[in-house]
């Protein structure tokens, strides 16, 4: 069967200040795949049955694909969006879904700054790898130096505190974190940020719920 693939410019939604949406954006279609845009980030290919931080692909037909956003389908073309409304119970929680090899991604920010992050529960704290650091501002000689365990073996690394780590709704203030010398894949979602949600885990979603 012959991919079909279409591309276009999307435009971000304005929410209006106060309501907990999801912003769902259908930005090309490969074959059985959807080009999904969550809440403006990069274009990211998902395949019919699978999620991208909570948004279930149902189906895939030419250039329509059916969307499950906020517990709700809602059909999309190329170039369309969709807001998904999440219900009051939601305030206040990050839902995702697993990866084909049972990883956790999500987008958020750092201090204002777009990143993407991997949730490790083994990572005592929020890690940077240098390039991130940089980006944001952050000076590896200004904080308290130390060492880390990493699959390389032992690093040194500076520690900071974050202003401000939000992920959908959920903002928190003075987490603690580490900076790398070196470069890392993706920055890593650790405990400092974790320890203050509830985590729940229902096979292939995870669901952090803040609790202060």
């Amino acid at each position: 069967m012959k991919n079909h693939f279409t591309l276009f410019g999307l435009g971000l939604c304005l929410l209006a200040s106060g309501v907990t949406a999801q912003d769902v954006g259908l930005a090309g279609v490969m074959g059985s795949k959807a080009l999904l845009m969550v809440n403006g980030g990069e274009p990211r290919s998902v395949a019919t049955g699978q999620s991208l931080d909570g948004v279930k692909v149902i189906s895939v037909q030419g250039d329509q694909v059916v969307v499950e956003i906020a517990g709700k389908k809602r059909p999309l073309r190329v170039g369309q969006h969709a807001i998904g409304v999440a219900a009051n119970d939601s305030v206040g929680k990050i839902i995702m879904a697993a990866d084909a090899r049972g990883h956790f991604y999500t987008n958020g920010s750092i201090n204002g700054q777009s990143v993407r992050f991997l949730v490790d529960t083994g990572a005592t704290m929020i890690s940077l790898g240098a390039s991130d650091a940089r980006r944001m501002g952050f000076d590896f000689n200004s904080g308290q130096k130390g060492m880390t365990q990493t699959a390389n073996g032992q690093a040194v690394v500076s520690r900071i505190q974050l202003d401000t780590v939000r992920i959908g709704d959920v903002t928190l203030h003075n987490v603690d974190a580490v900076i790398h010398q070196s470069e890392m894949p993706i920055a890593l979602l650790g405990m400092s940020f974790l320890n203050r949600m509830d985590m729940q885990r229902d096979g292939n979603t995870m669901t952090l719920k803040k609790r202060f």
